[in-house]
């Protein structure tokens, strides 16, 4: 098992509207100066935090998949394919841009926030289907509670979001000291950013066996990868602030071309 640790000074930046919306980018363009350029088909990865109010105008999309999913406040979409809608926190807004669509965006706080995330599926076959548009709330996404711990899966399982781009998602929150186990299988990468709070990542070997791996703090970017074995990672939250993660599991490797950014 492998561990990269990546904190909020080597990720990108960005802004949009005037600067009222400002973006940290785990994995963003290379002008964006992010260490990362990719996970495999995870391709690009934004926070995007409003004070107030911000709005980007309307812009194209073709092939990739895109998903907003909204941390705190609310967001309004409308594109072309004539879709008017708004969802607020734990809420999910998913395109499919396919031939092409354009939309435009607006976050509304105060003090909202937004993760943006594209996914790569094969894109010469991608471009070949009709774009398609789904939201959803908070409500929809299956959600497992136990010992400090909720885990709520975005992608991927019992989930509502369903995408062509081999993918798992999960919103997780521990309390202070609590734990949680992710398997990771053979050729796997999981890419995972602190939201808020710190804690530690463990090989976990089982039979007792375990071997430390990262300690994060908040807003630090960390991508595991399980290598040529099936691996079990153990999620330790920090002992004196409760922890929130958005973790994205995804092949390290595909069976199609991946766009050179």
């Amino acid at each position: 098992m492998k561990a990269t640790i990546y904190p909020r000074d080597v990720q990108g930046t960005g802004a949009f509207d005037g600067g009222a919306i400002v973006e940290q980018k785990p994995i963003g363009f290379p002008h964006e100066q992010s260490a990362v350029e990719r996970v495999g088909p995870l391709f690009y990865w934004a926070w995007g935090e409003v004070p107030q109010e911000g709005a980007i105008g309307l812009h194209p999309h073709r092939g990739f998949e895109i998903m907003s999913y909204v941390l705190a406040g609310r967001a309004e979409h409308g594109d072309t394919l004539g879709t008017s809608s708004i969802v607020g926190a734990g809420g999910a807004q998913v395109m499919q841009t396919g031939s092409g669509v354009s939309h435009q965006e607006r976050i509304i706080g105060p003090d909202a926030e937004m993760f943006q995330i594209w996914f790569e599926p094969h894109l010469s076959q991608a471009t070949k289907r009709e774009p398609t548009y789904r939201q959803h709330e908070h409500e929809d996404f299956p959600v497992y509670e136990g010992a400090g711990v909720t885990v709520k899966t975005v992608i991927g399982q019992d989930a509502p979001v369903e995408l062509v781009t081999d993918v798992q998602a999960w919103d997780l929150q521990l309390e202070p000291g609590a734990s949680h186990l992710v398997a990771l299988p053979a050729g796997y990468a999981l890419a995972a950013l602190a939201v808020r709070g710190g804690g530690v990542w463990t090989d976990d070997e089982g039979a007792g066996a375990t071997a430390e791996l990262a300690a994060f703090g908040p807003r630090d970017f960390v991508v595991l990868e399980a290598g040529a074995s099936d691996g079990r990672l153990r999620l330790d939250a920090g002992a004196d602030a409760a922890l929130r993660m958005f973790a994205i599991a995804v092949p390290v490797a595909v069976d199609y071309p991946l766009y050179r950014k």
